[in-house]
């Protein structure tokens, strides 16, 4: 019994049993108060009129058999009329119950139904959209964390794939040099050993990097915030990087304010977002081009602006920029580049001091500009 009432579809039909029950009662109880009281009342009264003008002579003889008969009438009559109306709220109640279970019953069954689908796996599973307004809702809803549910399984797919694909390039190299060094192809001198020494490294930065990412990714990166200045920090990255651009004979220019910038950030955390997006400008700008760092006040906000005279970014490739492992420019091996997810820890860097990353860039040919946002110290 208690399972019974467990189901939605039973409650439903009780609630709307009792409905119909306090109607009909409710029409009961004032048929009867109307046939003892109103009623009788209102016959006397009636016949008192009559008698008044003479058309009823007798009045105490007649007025018993008009009000037995007339009431007997009534009551036959209303009776009648609400045996009929029981009935017909009866199988309204029934009706408006079957409707309204399949109403909200089948999409709730369609949900169940689908979440066992994806829980098995199936994670292009989708229910069609009810008109109800709440139902349609839930389950529009429910549409969106599966197409969530299918974007991060792909991801992690993506993910296996690129870190497998990252890992067996070093990995290659290795066993052709240890293969190499035991078939006696390769001599087990130190030029041998450094190799293979540079390809553990690349391993080695892979294997931080990702975990660095994973860290952010899962809002466990540990923030050191305080308020300094952007200009400083600036200064220092550029000076930090002044021997590779100075080689590469690129001009490296920085326009702050002539206050300080006080920003509410990481210091750490903005030097490896610098590091990162200058020495991308520096990868991707050939000899003799600029390179400019700009800060700009915007509101409650600080924007650090890295534009460059480089190769620039096809437009289509700008929305894929931030994932793991993506490169704009696929001619580039590993490397002469970084692991592929430096401008996503970046982006996670600074959704994480309450700023953002974002990139734009004109075409190929035309540079690119990239641009983080860091509020401002109070």
């Amino acid at each position: 019994m208690i399972t019974f009432w467990r189901q939605l579809k039973w409650r439903i039909v009780a609630a709307n049993m009792v409905v119909v029950l306090v109607g009909v009662a409710t029409m009961l109880l004032m048929a009867f108060i109307a046939v003892r009281t109103i009623i009788p009342i209102s016959i006397d009264e009636v016949l008192a009129d009559l008698s008044d003008v003479g058309v009823v002579e007798d009045i105490s003889v007649e007025t018993a058999a008009i009000a037995t008969e007339l009431l007997d009438t009534f009551q036959s009559s209303v009776s009648s009329a609400l045996l009929v109306a029981a009935v017909c709220a009866f199988f309204a109640g029934i009706g408006t119950s079957l409707l309204l279970m399949r109403e909200i019953l089948r999409p709730l069954r369609q949900i169940a139904w689908s979440s066992r689908r994806i829980a098995g796996g199936h994670y292009d599973e989708r229910i069609p959209v009810p008109k109800s307004d709440e139902l349609a809702q839930v389950a529009t809803n429910f549409n969106e964390m599966a197409a969530a549910l299918a974007r991060v399984e792909q991801t992690r797919v993506s993910l296996i794939g690129d870190i497998s694909h990252e890992l067996r390039t070093p990995l290659t190299g290795l066993a052709g040099y240890l293969e190499g060094m035991m078939d006696g192809l390769f001599p087990a001198d130190q030029e041998t050993m450094v190799m293979m020494s540079h390809e553990v490294r690349r391993m080695r930065r892979l294997v931080d990097d990702l975990q660095t990412l994973s860290r952010v990714e899962a809002g466990q990166i540990a923030l050191n915030l305080g308020s300094f200045d952007m200009g400083t920090v600036i200064r220092q990255v550029v000076a930090q990087l002044q021997p590779q651009w100075h080689v590469q004979a690129v001009d490296v220019r920085v326009e702050v304010p002539s206050g300080p910038v006080l920003v509410y950030a990481d210091s750490d955390r903005v030097t490896q977002i610098l590091l990162n997006l200058v020495g991308n400008a520096l990868a991707y700008t050939s000899e003799g081009n600029q390179i400019i760092l700009r800060v700009t006040l915007e509101d409650h906000f600080a924007r650090t602006t890295v534009k460059d005279s480089g190769i620039g970014i096809d437009p289509e490739q700008l929305p894929y920029l931030f994932e793991r492992f993506f490169r704009a420019d696929r001619s580039r091996a590993r490397s002469s580049g970084g692991s592929g997810i430096g401008l996503t820890i970046s982006r996670h860097l600074a959704w994480a001091m309450g700023g953002e990353l974002t990139a734009a860039s004109e075409g190929v040919g035309y540079g690119s500009t990239f641009s983080f946002t860091l509020p401002l110290a109070a």
